[in-house]
């Protein structure tokens, strides 16, 4: 039995991969500076964990593991190349971890975590049994990775690092193509041609599934259109191989129409799709996910109805609940289209309710570069609040959001920095009938965590709650 040592093993990606070689019978281990949930539930699966790093930590190990925050100064790095044990990334892992199973990989600037889980669900539900890695534990599964005993091995596609040209994809979906990580990729050039790498990719007798609907998804595919390689299409437009049509919402949840076009022109309706999730870019996503099904050659029927009892992940529109009659949610979005798409989907489920965003930016480097963005994003909102910078893997540069919140209307923008003095506002502020979305991919959790329970007490102490 092999032992395999991450460093940063209570991250999203590292905390997957792990609980995947446990299920396989590898030993584990792994070490992370704080005792996240995602911690705590790999050490309860049966990784050896630490807190801190220290050369000792590795000792036995056959291969280390290292998230791409972690630098190559960290004491467990430099004791294993030190030692001649081998210090891999996860795209230098993914070939191995993913041996042996059909890859079918979601890339993507959004919607990647929604789309795969979606294709997870609906692989489970078919007794299809994938192995898998999401982005986000899957509400209904209670894990955001798995090692399953099928065929397929269904992977959140990171652009991040790179990762995902550690893949060989049998299917790969792009769900859209938007400038991101540019402490990673500089340029909107450098972003486009990782995923035109990440395309070829795939394997000879495998394909792609791309957004028509996003315009540099398009512009992707026309760039690939003599490569020889099979592309198929989603979105709205008739030039689509899957195309969404009859769109209605029932509640703030969408219903549409699901059609498909053969290379010889033949059209035939999939199936009727009602969501139990709201917004508009959840039906993109879930159009991916059921052509993947569809490409695979599964009952459409039995997908679709599985699809319509999805749901969501944790921290992508997750409500946590009503107290005083304020409906406290969590989000990851933490790019501006993201945040974009989260409150229009929040207008369309809370139509009369006023929303509030409180949001707490994700590094330096992208919240300057997409200073404009933010300001016309978070202009959705009837409430904003600007927490300080989350610097994640960055050094403090001087920049601060606090431009940004100068930027929107002064009755409608407050920078509050601290987390203490963010919460006593919202507590003081917060209304009956408001609707509060914490944007973090960081850690404002706290904060939605601490407004809610304070909340349910207010409630508990009056004996009365709408």
């Amino acid at each position: 039995m092999r032992h395999i040592h991450l460093i940063g093993i209570g991250g999203t990606g590292l905390s997957a991969i792990a609980r995947v070689l446990i299920e396989r019978g590898f030993h584990v281990s792994g070490s992370d500076l704080v005792a996240s949930p995602l911690f705590k539930a790999i050490t309860t699966a049966g990784a050896k964990t630490f807190l801190g790093h220290r050369a000792e930590q590795i000792t036995g190990a056959d291969i280390v593991i290292r998230s791409s925050a972690i630098p190559e100064s960290n004491p467990e790095v430099q004791a294993a190349r030190e030692q001649g044990i081998p210090v891999l990334k996860r795209a230098d892992f993914l070939s191995e971890l993913t041996q042996g199973k059909d890859t079918l990989a979601v890339a993507g600037t959004h919607g990647k975590t929604t789309t795969t889980s979606m294709l997870i669900w609906m692989l489970e539900k078919l007794d299809i049994n994938p192995s898998f890695i999401s982005g986000a534990v899957i509400k209904q599964l209670g894990c955001n990775a798995r090692a399953g005993s099928g065929p397929y091995f269904v992977i959140e596609a990171d652009e991040y690092d790179s990762m995902f040209l550690g893949l060989s994809p049998k299917i790969a979906v792009i769900t859209n193509v938007e400038h991101d990580h540019p402490d990673c990729f500089p340029t909107e050039t450098t972003y486009f041609n990782a995923f035109k790498a990440f395309l070829q990719r795939i394997r000879d007798d495998g394909l792609a599934l791309i957004c028509k609907d996003d315009p540099h998804a398009r512009e992707l595919m026309e760039n690939m259109a003599d490569s020889g390689m099979q592309l198929l299409s989603y979105g709205t437009g008739s030039d689509s191989t899957y195309q969404i049509g009859k769109i209605e919402l029932s509640d703030g949840t969408p219903c549409f129409t699901l059609n498909f076009t053969d290379k010889n022109g033949s059209q035939e309706t999939l199936g009727q799709v009602q969501l139990n999730i709201p917004g508009y870019h959840n039906i993109l996503n879930a159009t991916a996910a059921l052509a993947v099904i569809h490409q695979l050659d599964l009952p459409m029927d039995s997908a679709v109805q599985a699809l319509g009892n999805f749901m969501g992940t944790n921290r992508r529109f997750e409500i946590l609940g009503t107290a005083q009659g304020i409906t406290m949610i969590d989000d990851y979005g933490h790019h501006p289209t993201e945040i974009s798409a989260t409150l229009d989907a929040a207008h369309s489920r809370f139509p009369k309710e006023r929303i509030w965003a409180i949001w707490q930016p994700h590094t330096y480097s992208r919240t300057q570069t997409l200073e404009e963005g933010y300001i016309r994003a978070l202009s959705a909102a009837d409430k904003v609040v600007v927490l300080k910078i989350y610097a994640a893997r960055e050094a403090d540069t001087g920049y601060s959001a606090e431009t940004i919140a100068h930027a929107l209307p002064e009755d409608k923008a407050h920078y509050i920095p601290d987390f203490p003095t963010a919460t006593r506002f919202l507590l003081e502020n917060l209304q009956a009938g408001d609707v509060a979305i914490i944007f973090s991919a960081g850690d404002a959790v706290a904060i939605s965590k601490q407004v809610f329970d304070s909340l349910r007490k207010r409630h508990d102490q009056n004996g009365s709650s709408r």
